[in-house]
């Protein structure tokens, strides 16, 4: 099987979940989340755009209920014995399959959690699941049990993310050796996916984000490509994907030549993003690192230009974001632990001037700090 972890580390993780639920008073967990599955299981898949769940109970039973397409996915790709399938058919309705499963688990009259918080659950699905479920158990909305569980990494998992980060290097390599003006964004963006592909990388969670001129001062990314002009300015915003984890890079970049305003934003980002790192340390709030990061770019004059949130944590995520939980804001509570892996990225966005800067780095929190994953220069670069 293609497994991407050792048994041991797949035991860990059900064993955890399992004293999770327990605590919780959870009978069995309905998993729609792609990442969960794939955290617990191996299950690597994008069926999950269907409906299908992983059904845990108490007892460490695991069912997955999908479609035929992922039948073999999940023989391949995951530790999973019993799977079921649901029929595509006019007028079909998967949540009448997983109650049978239900019922061959006993859980009639029992206490279930639901994961609803899922791309995959979407909102029809779930009200067809309420309905099946009416008057059958109780339900809760359990969708941040598992999450809570990956927001700290194994070992294991941070090898994956420093492969991730040493690809994301390689692609800012070539964001340096190829954009310049006359080349078209698209050229810049095949050339970042080849070294990821090339150093054995995954597709990423989200597009990369790429606009020049008025575009730079876009934070998603959208269809259209445009030629480099002398001067002009690039933003870009990608992640080196390994095994589905990710690791991500910001950048904006002045080509021909900066705007003076250029070089005073560059100077707020290092002081702001300097700031951050040193505030992301074990035993302090994440939202204590906004609040030094509002703080700062306040304190320079910026407050206008800067987002009310200044990054998130980043992991195995799949489409159609690879933004994890939890994210960077004010007032949130969530104690920063070593293990974590957080995306820190400092934007400003001059729409009076129509001027971009944005710098951001992922990083590894250790016992007494922090470890910068990138290992490029933080520097203005004018190509």
């Amino acid at each position: 099987m293609g497994l991407h972890f050792s048994k041991e580390e797949f035991t860990s993780r059900k064993s955890k979940v399992l004293k999770s639920m327990k605590e919780q008073n959870i009978d069995a967990l309905l998993m729609f989340r792609q990442e969960s599955m794939y955290w617990l299981t191996g299950y690597d898949t994008f069926g999950f755009v269907f409906f299908q769940s992983l059904i845990l109970d108490q007892k460490g039973n695991i069912v997955l209920l999908t479609r035929v397409p992922d039948l073999r996915q999940a023989q391949n790709t995951s530790n999973i014995k019993d799977i079921r399938i649901w029929v595509d058919k006019d007028g079909s309705n998967p949540t009448d399959d997983l109650r049978v499963i239900l019922n061959e688990l006993n859980l009639k009259g029992k206490k279930l959690g639901v994961e609803y918080e899922a791309y995959g659950l979407t909102g029809r699905n779930a009200l067809r699941l309420n309905k099946s479920l009416e008057n059958y158990c109780s339900i809760e909305d359990k969708s941040d049990l598992i999450t809570k569980l990956r927001v700290v990494k194994s070992k294991e998992e941070i090898v994956y993310v420093k492969k991730a980060a040493e690809l994301a290097d390689k692609a800012l390599d070539e964001v340096w050796k190829h954009a310049k003006a006359g080349v078209s964004e698209s050229k810049i963006l095949a050339e970042m996916n080849r070294v990821i592909f090339e150093g054995g990388g995954d597709y990423p969670a989200n597009e990369f984000i790429i606009g020049s001129g008025k575009n730079a001062l876009l934070c998603r990314y959208q269809a259209e490509k445009q030629i480099l002009n002398n001067p002009d300015q690039l933003t870009i915003e990608w992640a080196g994907t390994y095994r589905h984890y990710h690791s991500a890079l910001f950048r904006t970049i002045p080509i021909g030549k900066a705007n003076p305003k250029h070089y005073k934003m560059h100077e707020a980002c290092i002081e702001t993003l300097n700031a951050c790192q040193n505030k992301l340390k074990p035993g302090n709030q994440i939202g204590d690192v906004f609040d030094v990061h509002a703080k700062t770019f306040d304190s320079l004059g910026f407050k206008n230009s800067r987002m009310n949130a200044c990054g998130y944590s980043l992991g195995s995520t799949f489409s159609p974001n690879w933004m994890d939980v939890p994210m960077i804001y004010n007032g949130n509570p969530y104690k920063i632990e070593p293990g974590n892996i957080f995306f820190m990225h400092m934007i400003l966005m001059d729409s009076e001037n129509q001027l971009a800067m944005n710098l951001g780095e992922t990083y590894l929190v250790t016992k007494n700090g922090n470890e910068r994953l990138g290992k490029h220069k933080l520097d203005l670069v004018i190509l």
